[in-house]
């Protein structure tokens, strides 16, 4: 018999390192769909790092909460020159 598996990643909010604003303002979308793309990644705004870090997880077939934790940091290792989400996974990927 199949095990059932959850869509979305195990990483919930609660996991998160980070101190994060959830409130939205004008041009924000809290309901993000899609994968990682040109659109900018605002480092400050919880829904978009955990959106990323869910995308993220999905798509290297990652399943520890410390694996999610370890992306959260990246994002904001990440060089601040970077700002689309694709440019921020690929320079995750690379320093993975």
């Amino acid at each position: 018999m199949e095990q059932k598996t959850k869509s979305m990643s195990i990483f919930t909010k609660s996991d998160l390192k980070n101190k994060y604003n959830w409130k939205t303002d004008g041009g924000d979308n809290p309901k993000l769909k899609g994968e990682p793309d040109a659109s900018l990644l605002d480092r400050t705004e919880g829904y978009e790092v955990l959106y990323m870090i869910q995308k993220l997880m999905a798509k290297w077939g990652l399943k520890e909460v410390g694996s999610g934790q370890k992306i959260e940091r990246l994002i904001h290792e990440c060089p601040s020159n970077l700002r689309s989400q694709e440019n921020i996974k690929n320079w995750i990927d690379e320093k993975w």
